[in-house]
């Protein structure tokens, strides 16, 4: 009887660090996934910043680097709108004496890194402002 209690023992304490064993490698596993996918997430961020200013005028880009922001002029209406480095209500239209008198937003259903969203809207704007603001959110 000892002996069984002994084994019985045995056996719960080698079950235990197999379970613990197993729950480590998973968190490995896990980390290195979260890593691989945040690795991911940078460059593409990178990849769409470099995009972005690539298509920036040279005012735009001085204008971005300096305040996180940069101005476009409809394509319609000649108005002037802010494009902010934020995902959400990011377009301010603007007066003409440079104060907001609306926020705008529109972009993907899906994520994109914020340069990519702010290229989109960039382009929408100068070339359709009529249909980019058709499906965009207006505040005040």
């Amino acid at each position: 009887m000892p002996g069984d209690l002994l084994a019985s023992a045995a056996f719960t304490l080698l079950v235990i660090l197999c379970a613990l064993i197993s729950g480590l490698a998973l968190a490995e596993i896990g980390a290195r996934h979260r890593a691989r996918a945040a690795g991911r997430q940078r460059t593409a961020k990178q990849r769409a910043d470099i995009l972005l200013r690539q298509w920036l005028s040279p005012a735009q880009r001085m204008q971005y680097e300096r305040d996180g922001h940069f101005e476009v002029l409809g394509s319609h209406s000649g108005k002037r709108y802010r494009l902010r480095s934020e995902r959400q209500m990011n377009i301010d239209e603007l007066d003409d004496h440079g104060r907001r008198v609306a926020v705008w937003c529109f972009g993907p259903e899906r994520y994109l890194p914020t340069g990519d969203i702010l290229l989109a809207q960039k382009i929408a704007l100068e070339n359709d402002e009529h249909a980019a603001l058709a499906i965009a959110n207006r505040s005040h």
